[in-house]
């Protein structure tokens, strides 16, 4: 498995870099970890833009900078356990592998948890559990969660994920009534309640409930 030549890197990273992202962990683990591994066929060769691309089943690998904001707003620690809504690529899951202790992650496609758990495995992340499973009811049997991460939007921070966060714990979602118009926001939860921080303008494709079509 080679990775971008350096040069490709360096650009990669100064992207990151020019759009916010200076976190050095962050950094590290988003040069760590591949992002051509997770992107097939024909964009495979896009995969160290700064863009969104289309993968499987209808959905997208984030644009890098966006993947890269998102898990700088988290705040990962060393020992979190963390809680990720939406696989997809399994990109984002394996970035917070490199930045938390425990990563869970659950998708409602089928395919896209067969396929990211494999990439996993290849890279040796034992530390991701990839599930199929309904994102917007969380995952109560693993609760309470450190972080929470949303790859999806909601029209409000779904209430069964704000259960699941531990005292302390940070919640990163966006949020929006539309496909155009979402806001990207971090909520907190304290011994008093929660508290909300909008973050920056985004896209994501909405938290839809139940599973994907077989086959899907």
């Amino acid at each position: 498995m080679s990775g971008p030549d350096p040069e490709t890197k360096m650009q990669f990273l100064f992207a990151l870099r020019s759009k916010g992202v200076t976190d050095a962990r962050v950094l590290r683990a988003m040069e760590e970890v591949d992002r051509g591994l997770f992107v097939k066929g024909l964009f495979a060769e896009r995969a160290y833009e700064d863009t969104p691309l289309p993968i499987a089943c209808g959905q997208t690998i984030s644009q890098p900078s966006v993947v890269g904001l998102m898990t700088q707003a988290l705040e990962v620690r060393p020992r979190d356990t963390v809680l990720e809504v939406g696989t997809g690529s399994g990109y984002q899951a394996a970035i917070l592998a490199k930045l938390a202790r425990r990563v869970y992650t659950v998708e409602r496609h089928v395919r896209l948890v067969r396929e990211a758990g494999k990439l996993f495995r290849e890279l040796g992340l034992s530390n991701i559990t990839a599930m199929l499973s309904d994102g917007s009811h969380g995952l109560s049997e693993q609760a309470p969660f450190d972080r929470i991460l949303v790859t999806a939007a909601a029209e409000d921070p779904p209430g069964p994920l704000l259960a699941q966060l531990k005292i302390g714990g940070i919640m990163v979602v966006p949020v929006g009534q539309s496909d155009a118009v979402q806001t990207l926001i971090r909520v907190r939860r304290t011994e008093t309640g929660l508290e909300y921080d909008e973050l920056l303008p985004v896209r994501f494709v909405p938290l839809l409930e139940g599973l994907g079509k077989d086959g899907n």
